[in-house]
C-alpha cells in the first residue's frame, strides 16, 4: 500500500524531530543558552505536520476505513489504543506550550514541565510510531481487501495532495533539516 510506506517516511520525519526535543530538553537540564522560542517551532511541527497531516490520514482514513471492516480493531481494540495514543501526545504538546508561557513569564521551575512534557510526547511517539510500523499497518495491509486498500490509498492521496499546495511537506522538510543544530 502506498499511502504505508508515505505513512513510514512520515514517521522517520517524526523520528527526526524526537531526537531534537530530546537533544533540547538536555540542554534545558544542564540550563544551556538555547533559544526556547524554537519549542514553538517543534510544537508547530508536531501540531501542523505530525497530528494535523499525519495522524489526520490515520484517523480520518486508515483507522476509519480499517473499522469500518473489522470492528473488533475499533472497539477498544488496537485501534481505540492508537486515538488514545494520539490524545495522550496532544495533551503533552499543549502542557510544553503553557510551561513554555510560564517559563517565559520568569517561573524557573516550568523548566521541570518543559522537560518532562517534551520526554513524555517522545516515549509515547518512539513507542507509537513503532506499533504502528511493525503491527497496525502490517495488519492493515494483510487483512483488508484489495478493493479497500485502493480506497485507502486514493483518500491519502487526496489529502497529500492538499499539504502539497499548502507547503506542508516544504516547510516539514526545511525546519527538520536544519533544526537541532
Amino acid at each position: 500500500m502506498e499511502s504505508i510506506d508515505i505513512m513510514i517516511k512520515e514517521h522517520e520525519n517524526i523520528r527526526r524531530m524526537l531526537k531534537v526535543i530530546r537533544k533540547y530538553s538536555y540542554k534545558v537540564l544542564l540550563d544551556e543558552e538555547i533559544d526556547y522560542y524554537d519549542f514553538y517551532k517543534i510544537i508547530d511541527f508536531i501540531r501542523n505536520y505530525a497530528d494535523k497531516h499525519h495522524h489526520m490520514k490515520e484517523e480520518n482514513v486508515l483507522f476509519r476505513i480499517m473499522g469500518e471492516n473489522f470492528k473488533q480493531f475499533a472497539n477498544n481494540g488496537p485501534i481505540t489504543g492508537m486515538f488514545i495514543e494520539h490524545d495522550m501526545g496532544r495533551l503533552y504538546t499543549s502542557n510544553l506550550e503553557e510551561a513554555l508561557k510560564e517559563y517565559q513569564k520568569g517561573n524557573d521551575e516550568k523548566r521541570l514541565d518543559i522537560i518532562a512534557n517534551a520526554i513524555s510526547y517522545t516515549d509515547l511517539l518512539y513507542r507509537h510510531t513503532e506499533k504502528e510500523n511493525t503491527a497496525l499497518y502490517r495488519l492493515a495491509e494483510k487483512t483488508l481487501p484489495e478493493e479497500i486498500k485502493k480506497q485507502i490509498d486514493v483518500e491519502c492521496e487526496q489529502v497529500e495532495k492538499e499539504a502539497e499546495e499548502k507547503g506542508i511537506q516544504k516547510k516539514i522538510f526545511k525546519f527538520t533539516q536544519g533544526a537541532g543544530k
